[in-house]
Order: structure tokens, then C-alpha cells, then sequence
């Protein structure tokens, strides 16, 4: 499957706390949607943003950060208002954020407590990733240190266009260092990300990823990610000695799946698979426990 024909869609959530599964909700989102021509640049074509009223108090010390306050949402519309767009804009799409799990579980909040589908990026990449592949030695990875290596403008942190409009450029900056075929399994490859996992054992169903097969048949992976773990390990006997039972291509996405959503870099409460149980990565830690965990994240 194919990639480089699809829109690249770098975005960013301004939300009231860092807990989404304790009830944090956002209160803004942006998106830069980039567009490739024939001779293989990339323009940005829409920056939609919107203020989201999270229908709680937004806490002073957001505030502080971002300088969204309760007056300034007074009149914005909830999230279930810009649902139906958010997922427009993000299902199919190479989407890009930095610090990808979070903005991931936020949105996913949302979408649940709306009783709806997330959506699903054809791609998922997170340019923290790619941040410490691309420069093992630096002391952090946060964005305004990563836009400031690329040469990339930033003029307001912590709001969400500016945030993302600088996400995507670092990420196609980085891209266009590299040589990633056109090929959609090699582009999550190349920046340990996730998305759409090769046909095998899951495929695309009515629009979802679910198992083909097997007990689960039927339901998303992100029901059951012990059991892809179990496809990853799995061996069968055969005439000619042990194989594994599931393709190398489809056991190659497992363990990034497993990577993106089950591992974490967070130092607080290290992230399992269990959204819950999710925090928010400070992308500051280069030295901290001697680097070892960022490094093994960049670690083919």
C-alpha cells in the first residue's frame, strides 16, 4: 500500500490537564494539512483550529501555559460540534504529532465519551521518535528545541496551530533526509510509528482495523494486545521444523504497535497498554537514568 499521494496532517491539542482518562478535556485543536506535488515538495493547504469548550474549568496553571482561559471558550463549541471534522481530517491521513500517544489518548477520550469512532490515520508518527533517531545525543527532545536543530520557525509554543504547523515541518524536514519508498509498511518503519498493518491476520474492515481470524475475529487490536503479542511469538510445527504462525511483515507492525502504544518514555507512570495508565512524556530527559530508555527507543 501506497503513501506518498496521501495528505500529511500534523496536529496538536491544547487540553486542561494531562489525564484524559481521569476527565481532562481539550480545549483546542489545530491540524496543518500538507499536500505533495509531482516533484515531491510538500505545501501546507489548511490550517483549521479550533477553541474547544471542554465544559469544565480550564485550571490557572493552564492557563498560564497556553493562555486559553474560561472566557475565551465561553462561546466555542464542545467537541462533539467539530467531531465529524477532526475525524475527516485525521482517518487516512499520514498524521504527525509530537508526543503522538497523548494527543492520541485525548482524542480518543473524546470520540468514546461521544460513543463514536476514533479515527484511524493511515499513519501514525510521532516526531519525538524520530527526534531521537535523528539526533541521539541531544540533551531533550522537546519541539522548540527539535524546531530550533531543523531551523524551523516557532513563534508561540503551547498554542496548538503554532505547535503543529512546527510539527510538521520538522517532520518533513526529516523526511526529506531520507529515502522511505513510497510503500505505507516502510514509512512506519522508517519513523517507528504505527498505522494500517499489512494484510495478514488484521485487515481493513468497513473502515477499522480488526482481526481477520483467531478468537477475536471481528474486533479492533486494541481490544486485545496480549493476544497480538501471542501472534508475535507464535510457532507451529510443521515437516520441516518450527515456523512462525503469523507473516514476518505482519510480526514487524506487531512490534511497533506493541512499541508506540504499550512503551513509554514517561517518568511518572511509565505507559502501558492500558490508557489509564497513560502521562504525558516530558521529552526533556536525554541524561536522566543515563539515557538508556530514550536510546532504546531509537534502537531498530
Amino acid at each position: 500500500m501506497t503513501w506518498m499521494h496521501r495528505r500529511v496532517v500534523a496536529f496538536d491539542t491544547e487540553t486542561t490537564g494531562l489525564n484524559p482518562a481521569g476527565g481532562d478535556r481539550i480545549i483546542e485543536f489545530a491540524a496543518v494539512v500538507f499536500e505533495r506535488d509531482a516533484e515531491g515538495r510538500y505545501a501546507i493547504v489548511a490550517e483549521p483550529v479550533w477553541l474547544v469548550h471542554p465544559e469544565i474549568p480550564i485550571p490557572r496553571k493552564v492557563t498560564e501555559l497556553t493562555g486559553i482561559t474560561d472566557e475565551a471558550v465561553a462561546q466555542s463549541p464542545p467537541f462533539r460540534d467539530i467531531a465529524a471534522e477532526v475525524f475527516r481530517l485525521l482517518d487516512g491521513a499520514v498524521a504527525v504529532a509530537h508526543n503522538f500517544p497523548f494527543d492520541l489518548a485525548m482524542l480518543a477520550a473524546e470520540f468514546r465519551a461521544l460513543k463514536s469512532p476514533a479515527p484511524e490515520p493511515a499513519a501514525e508518527l510521532d516526531t519525538v521518535d524520530l527526534s531521537i533517531a535523528t539526533f541521539p545525543e541531544a540533551r531533550n527532545h522537546r519541539l522548540a528545541d527539535l524546531a530550533q536543530r531543523l531551523d524551523v520557525p516557532l513563534v508561540r509554543a503551547h498554542r496548538a496551530v503554532e505547535d503543529a504547523r512546527a510539527c510538521g515541518q520538522c517532520f518533513i524536514k526529516m523526511l526529506a533526509k531520507s529515502n522511505v519508498p513510497d510503500d505505507l509498511q516502510a514509512l512506519q518503519a522508517w519513523a517507528r510509528g504505527t498505522g494500517w498493518p499489512p494484510e495478514g491476520p488484521l485487515t481493513r474492515g468497513s473502515g477499522r482495523t480488526l482481526f481477520t481470524s483467531g478468537p477475536h475475529a471481528g474486533q479492533p487490536p486494541g481490544d486485545h494486545p496480549l493476544y497480538l503479542a501471542w501472534l508475535d511469538m507464535a510457532r507451529e510445527r510443521t515437516d520441516n521444523g518450527w515456523r512462525h504462525r503469523t507473516p514476518e511483515g505482519t510480526r514487524r507492525w506487531i512490534r511497533r504497535w506493541l512499541s508506540a502504544r504499550g512503551t513509554g518514555r514517561s517518568e511518572p507512570t511509565p505507559k502501558t497498554i492500558h490508557e489509564a495508565d497513560w502521562a504525558t512524556d516530558s521529552c526533556v530527559v536525554a541524561d536522566r537514568s543515563t539515557d538508556t530508555r530514550l536510546r532504546d527507543v531509537a534502537t531498530p
